[in-house]
C-alpha cells in the first residue's frame, strides 16, 4: 500500500512539466526524437546523482552541496536564455537552428537537471517520508530512488514521443514557427529555474 502510494505521489510529482521536461520537449521538437531522447538519458544519468546524495547523505551533507552548488542554478539560468535566445534569433532571422550531436542533446539535458540545487533538497525531503522505521533504511531508499527514476525515465520519454508525434502531425504548418516555440519553452525553463528558491 505505501508503495503504491509512493508510485501515485511520484506520477503526480513527475508528469508537471519542470525544466527538465521544458528542455526535452524543446529540443524533440527542433532536434527530433532521437535527440529529445538522448536529452532524457542525460537529465536521468544527473537524477542518478541527486539520489544518491539524498538517499545515503545527511542532512548536514545535503545542505552543505545544496547551498554549495546553488551558483549553478545561475550558470543553468543563463544556459537556457543562451538556447532560448538562440532560437528566437534563428527565427527572426528565419535561418534554420543550429543541429545538435547526441553528445550535445545529453550534456543539455544532464546539465540543465544537474544546476536545480533544489532537487537534492526535495529528494531527502520526500523520499523519507515513505521509509519504515522497522526495516533497513538503506534498502527501501534504494528501492523508492529506484522506483522513482524509473518512473521519471519513462514519463519524460513520454513526453519526448508526445513532442515529436505532435510536431509530426503539425508538419510544414508548424515549420515556420518552431524556432518561436522552441525560444519560447527554453525560456520558460529558465524562469522557472530562476524562480526556484533555496530551501522551500
Amino acid at each position: 500500500m505505501e508503495i503504491l502510494l509512493f508510485i501515485l505521489v511520484s506520477i503526480g510529482i513527475i508528469i508537471v512539466p519542470g525544466p527538465n521536461v521544458l528542455v526535452i520537449v524543446s529540443t524533440c521538437i527542433s532536434h527530433g526524437r532521437l535527440r529529445g531522447l538522448q536529452t532524457v538519458a542525460g537529465t536521468s544519468t544527473a537524477m542518478i546523482a541527486q539520489l544518491f546524495i539524498a538517499g545515503v547523505g545527511t542532512s548536514w551533507l545535503v545542505s552543505t552541496l545544496a547551498s554549495g552548488f546553488l551558483w549553478l542554478k545561475w550558470a543553468g539560468v543563463l544556459y537556457l536564455c543562451y538556447l532560448g535566445f538562440n532560437h528566437l534569433k534563428s527565427a527572426v532571422q528565419k535561418t534554420e537552428h543550429m543541429s545538435v550531436s547526441g553528445i550535445g542533446s545529453f550534456h543539455r539535458g544532464f546539465w540543465v537537471s544537474l544546476t536545480n540545487p533544489k532537487t537534492i533538497l526535495f529528494f531527502s525531503a520526500f523520499l523519507p517520508q515513505f521509509v519504515s522505521p522497522s526495516e533497513p533504511y538503506l534498502g527501501q531508499i534504494a528501492l523508492l530512488s529506484s522506483i522513482f527514476w524509473i518512473l521519471a525515465v519513462v514519463l519524460d520519454s513520454s513526453y519526448a514521443l508526445l513532442a515529436d508525434k505532435l510536431a509530426s502531425m503539425l508538419g510544414s504548418r508548424f515549420s515556420t514557427t518552431q524556432n518561436y516555440f522552441s525560444s519560447a519553452l527554453y525560456l520558460g525553463a529558465s524562469a522557472t529555474l530562476a524562480a526556484t528558491k533555496h530551501g522551500q
